[in-house]
């Protein structure tokens, strides 16, 4: 190592905001902290919020005043809320998928039955043109045959 390039080592004293104090090696000789092992959150397990907006008495307002509704509903109710099993799911889904395809199945009759219906609508019209044809040729020929008949 080369002499004089490298900082200073020592024994840094560290004071935290909750009032522990530990050493520690450093290039400072001392830190003040926020928060240490001996108050941090994720070391001691217990919960600490700041909430500078109010956001968390909002939340839990809002999650007492649905609970509250839960409860009146039951109580309105007079059933028991039960869990659905997942063999209950599957079954109902399974209904639920049959019932999907039955209606499908029931619409796709009646536009074929409306299909159907405007097909034979439109033949019908053909022929009441061919006939409404039909029975003015002959008549021309008729009136062409008396009107050569005459000169």
């Amino acid at each position: 190592m080369k002499a004089d390039i490298h900082p200073a080592y020592h024994k840094a004293k560290v004071t935290c905001a909750c009032g522990a104090k530990f050493e520690l090696g450093s290039t400072l000789e001392s830190y003040h902290v926020d928060t240490c092992s001996k108050c941090h959150p994720f070391y001691t397990g217990k919960q600490k919020l700041l909430d500078t907006a109010g956001r968390v008495d909002k939340f839990k307002e809002r999650q007492k005043a649905f609970e509250m509704r839960q409860a009146e509903e039951k109580a309105r109710t007079g059933k028991k809320t039960k869990k659905e099993t997942v063999e209950e799911k599957m079954t109902r889904k399974a209904e639920e998928k049959e019932v999907l395809k039955e209606t499908e199945k029931a619409a796709k009759q009646e536009a074929k039955k409306k299909v159907a219906k405007k097909q034979a609508e439109k033949v019908i019209v053909k022929k009441t043109e061919k006939e409404e044809k039909t029975e003015k040729k002959p008549a021309k020929k008729v009136e062409k045959k008396a009107e050569e008949k005459e000169e």
